[in-house]
C-alpha cells in the first residue's frame, strides 16, 4: 500500500512481539488530567487553535462511545464552536452532511467515534484530539493518522487519564518511537506494556515482553 495508507512490515518474529511506529510528521502531545477536566480543557484549546487565521483550521475530535460525542458536541455547541459530529446514532444522511460541512470549513471541528469515522477520507486535518483513549493502541495510531497525510505535518492531543494506565506503556513505546516527549505524569503509571492475546479486534490483552524482537508496523 502507498501513500497515507497503513504499511505493514513483518520481520519475521519469533516472540511474537507488535511494535507500532506512529507517522514521524505528527507531533503528539499528552496531557495527563482529571477526567473531569476534559470539557473544559478541549475548550480551551479549542478556542486557541481557531484564533485568527486559523478559525477555519480542521480540527479532528475523537470520542470512545456513541453518547459521548453527543455531549461533547452538544457542549462545544453551548460555547458557540462551529461542530458537527460523525456517530452512530446518526443516520447515514447526517453523518453525510455533518462530513461534507467539516470538509468545506462550514463546521472546522468535528466529534467522531472509531467505527463512524472508519474508512473515511478526511483531508487537510490540522490538528487531532483524543477525548478518550481508544480501546487499542492500534487505534490510536489510526486515529492520529488523520492528520500529517500527504507529507505534510501534523498534531495530534491526547488526553490521558487514571482510568487509561493500561494503556500507558503502549503509548510510550509509540511516543519513544517517532522521537516525541513523554511526560513525567505519562511514566509515573507505568511502562508494561499489553498485547492481545489473538488477532481478532477488540480481543483480550496479556502482558508481554517488549525486549522480544517482533513484528514492526508503520502506519505513514
Amino acid at each position: 500500500m502507498h501513500g497515507d495508507r497503513a504499511r505493514l512490515r513483518m520481520d519475521a518474529p519469533r516472540g511474537g512481539a507488535v511494535e507500532l511506529q506512529a507517522n514521524p510528521r505528527i507531533a503528539q502531545t499528552v496531557e495527563v488530567l482529571d477526567g473531569r477536566a476534559k470539557e473544559r480543557r478541549l475548550l480551551e484549546i479549542i478556542k486557541k487553535e481557531q484564533r485568527g487565521t486559523a478559525k477555519n483550521d480542521r480540527i479532528l475530535v475523537f470520542c470512545l462511545y456513541k453518547k459521548e460525542a453527543v455531549r461533547v458536541e452538544n457542549f462545544l455547541q453551548g460555547q458557540g464552536v462551529r461542530v458537527g459530529s460523525i456517530h452512530g446514532n446518526l443516520r447515514q444522511e447526517q453523518r453525510t452532511r455533518s462530513l461534507e460541512a467539516f470538509k468545506t470549513g462550514a463546521t472546522p471541528v468535528l466529534v467522531a467515534t472509531d467505527v463512524a469515522a472508519r474508512g473515511l477520507d478526511i483531508p487537510e486535518v490540522k490538528l487531532v484530539i483524543n477525548v478518550t483513549f481508544p480501546l487499542t493502541i492500534e487505534d490510536y495510531v489510526h486515529r492520529i493518522g488523520r492528520t500529517g497525510r500527504a507529507g505534510k505535518e501534523g498534531r495530534a492531543l491526547t488526553f490521558f487519564t487514571e482510568q487509561d494506565k493500561a494503556h500507558s506503556g503502549s503509548l510510550i513505546n509509540v511516543l519513544k518511537g517517532a522521537n516525541q516527549e513523554v511526560p513525567e505524569d505519562l511514566l509515573k503509571f507505568g511502562t508494561t506494556v499489553k498485547k492481545k492475546a489473538h488477532g481478532t479486534y477488540g480481543a483480550f490483552f496479556k502482558d508481554v515482553d517488549m525486549s522480544q524482537k517482533g513484528t514492526k508496523i508503520t502506519f505513514d
